[in-house]
């Protein structure tokens, strides 16, 4: 699988996507969500560095996801039985994606607060 040409490894990569937005609700959601947010940035046309910002967030959750993905369907394959390890392995790595998603709303609020709430000027 090495050293195959980039059309092919992204070929890989675009299937691992569809397969979580098939598989995972909580995958569509959050695609849902980074749309959305997409969408209010566009809307209001805040400077660059929010977009930077709230798009690295949104790519951030989407990411940890497929690799929440990844980690239990490699172990539900590999141990189907309940095991106390792989409960924890599998709820570390959903509490990874809890984590980046707290961040990123908590980013949005930040973002929504400077658009919508002015700070009295000085003096």
């Amino acid at each position: 699988m090495k050293n195959q040409p980039f059309l092919q490894r992204l070929s890989y990569s675009l299937q691992g996507i569809r397969t979580a937005w098939k598989l995972e609700a909580s995958f569509r959601f959050q695609s849902l969500m980074a749309v959305g947010v997409v969408a209010v940035l566009i809307g209001l046309r805040p400077p660059a560095i929010w977009w930077a910002l709230l798009l690295m967030n949104c790519g951030l959750v989407l990411a940890a996801e497929l690799i929440n993905t990844a980690l239990e369907q490699t172990l539900d394959h590999l141990h189907p039985e309940i095991h106390p390890a792989i409960k924890v392995a599998k709820d570390c790595a959903a509490g990874a994606v809890l984590i980046f998603s707290a961040s990123a709303v908590g980013s949005f609020l930040a973002f929504l607060w400077s658009m919508f709430v002015r700070t009295p000027s000085p003096g």
